[in-house]
């Protein structure tokens, strides 16, 4: 019986998926035709997934870049640009506003970068600083709040001290932040660059912030030129932004004070004809072909505006004095607060009028500035200034007996040095428990021409110094009305009378009894906050060796 011959295994056919056989060749064409589709199928996934992420990058990109410079002309279009639309109709939030009560609020802010913190590709940290209150901006990358790869990427480049605006919700972190003044913590929705600053900068924030205490403890610091060399920068720490706060708000306890006392502000001349003060520490001048200085104080204008009926008078102004002295305590320009006063018996009118105004500028710092005050100290611990609340006033004969039962010789017709200053500082803070305190009854070769001389004693004169912590901040005394008297003292201290005419004629039509006293501002800060050096109280300092910045 016959039969069909069995098929080797070696065959050159194939079953197909409906049971036929097909050659091996066409099993190798419909493979590679497979292989194709697949291939084709591949890259259109591709590219729809290329096209379908180039659809969101086009969109998340809006929520992040450089602002552009139209953007920030004034433009009041609001379509100028992707910064334009996203802040359009929103209100700005200070970063020392960002508080507990606002989670979960989607706010605005502006803000130097004060650290970058980048973790991965999809996680990023950013410390925004805004006038000394800091807070932690988070970016993470999330499809459902539109933040993209890209944005945590553009905020990794981002430079210290750029300026940055972040929309975003405000949180409450799960652990607590250090290092910022917020507590609460900004998830970033938007995030634009408003101006960037340099990648590498002359002087880090960081360092210009570091007390002494870090520096002595191994962590980089700045010396004081490289400091004031920058002053731009250095300008932005905590001590420095809190100094300058506390700088104006004694402006602004001194006029309240004085107003309330019946005083008058008013604004003298910087330009003048002769010196102000005697000797040879003024700038001098060409001023239309005629020789002139710089107002070394507002003294004569203050006294002819007393001789002009003010009665009591003040002044917030700049002083000049070209005076050598590379001290701690000593610039050739500052800001001096001046009081001027008729009197009606006694120059002790014009101490009692100090006596009360410094405790008041010193009880009003610490009530309103308790946040700026710990900003200083965690940079330059002092100790709160001790003051009675009825000044301490004494005699400089009492002073030179009080320094020469400690050992110390100091002359009873001269002017007492630095040293000797906080000596009897010392000495008075041990006996009366004050570092606030007002010496009277200076030598009168040691005062100004203008200064009246005591009754019973020419040798001294109605004068006073008042110290704050061992230091010197306020001169002050009864001023000569007398014209002759004060013609006399102008020769002997070497002033041309010629170019002070006007100030001694001033006396000549009726002149009252007054008194007055000036301070130097940047002292007063200085010794209140117990720094070492008053280049730290000045905005941009002028010495004798800086002229810039």
């Amino acid at each position: 019986m016959s039969s069909e011959p069995e098929i080797p295994s070696s065959s050159t056919e194939t079953p197909d998926e409906s049971g036929e056989k097909i050659s091996k060749k066409a099993a190798k064409k419909e493979a590679a035709k497979l292989e194709k589709l697949r291939r084709r199928q591949e890259q259109e996934e591709a590219a729809r997934k290329t096209a379908s992420l180039s659809l969101e990058d086009e969109s998340s990109s809006r929520n992040y870049g450089d602002v552009t410079l139209t953007e920030l002309q004034s433009t009041e279009d609001p379509k100028a640009g992707k910064w334009r639309e996203a802040v359009e109709g929103k209100k700005w939030t200070d970063v020392s506003e960002l508080v507990e009560e606002m989670i979960g609020s989607e706010v605005l802010i502006r803000g130097r970068v004060h650290t970058n913190r980048p973790v991965s590709n999809k996680l990023g940290f950013v410390i925004l600083r805004q006038s000394g209150f800091t807070v932690q901006c988070v970016v993470t990358e999330s499809k459902e709040n539109n933040v993209s790869v890209g944005m945590v990427k553009f905020l990794k480049q981002l430079s210290g001290e750029s300026f940055v605006d972040v929309i975003g919700i405000v949180v409450l972190p799960k652990d607590t932040v250090t290092g910022t003044t917020q507590q609460v913590e900004i998830q970033v929705r938007k995030v634009y660059c408003v101006n960037s600053a340099l990648q590498k900068l002359p002087l880090i924030v960081e360092d210009a912030a570091r007390s002494e205490a870090d520096i002595q403890a191994g962590k980089p610091g700045a010396n004081q030129d490289t400091r004031l060399n920058n002053r731009v920068i250095d300008l932005r720490t905590p001590a420095n932004q809190a100094i300058f706060r506390i700088q104006c708000h004694v402006q602004i306890a001194f006029r309240e004070f004085l107003l309330s006392k019946g005083f008058l502000e008013i604004h003298t001349p910087k330009l003048i004809a002769g010196s102000s003060e005697g000797g040879a520490a003024v700038f001098r001048l060409e001023y239309k072909g005629q020789p002139a200085c710089l107002a070394q104080s507002p003294q004569l204008h203050k006294q002819m505006a007393i001789c002009g009926d003010l009665e009591r008078v003040f002044e917030v102004g700049a002083v000049y004095r070209a005076e050598d002295s590379f001290t701690h305590r000593h610039l050739c320009e500052f800001i001096g607060l001046d009081v001027e006063m008729a009197i009606h018996k006694h120059y002790s009118e014009v101490m009692d009028i100090v006596g009360e105004l410094f405790p008041f500028i010193f009880t009003k710092l610490e009530e309103r500035c308790s946040k700026e005050l710990e900003a200083i100290r965690k940079q330059y611990p002092f100790q709160k200034l001790k003051f009675l609340p009825k000044t301490l006033i004494i005699p400089f004969a009492e002073g030179i007996q009080m320094l020469k039962e400690a050992g110390v010789e100091a002359d009873p017709l001269g002017d007492l040095n630095t040293e000797v200053e906080r000596k009897l500082g010392q000495l008075v803070l041990e006996k009366y428990n004050t570092e606030f305190y007002i010496l009277h009854r200076y030598p009168s070769a040691v005062r100004p021409f203008y200064t009246m001389p005591c009754a019973d004693d020419s040798n001294y004169s109605n004068s006073f110094d008042v110290f704050i912590r061992g230091e010197e901040i306020i001169s002050g005394a009864q001023r000569v009305h007398d014209p002759e008297l004060l013609k006399e003292q102008a020769i002997r201290f070497g002033i041309d009378v010629e170019t002070i005419k006007t100030y001694i004629d001033s006396f000549r039509y009726g002149a009252p009894p007054h008194g007055g006293f000036g301070v130097g501002l940047e002292r007063v800060v200085m010794l209140f906050c117990g720094l070492n050096n008053i280049r730290k109280t000045s905005l941009f300092p002028r010495d004798p060796l800086r002229l810039a910045p």
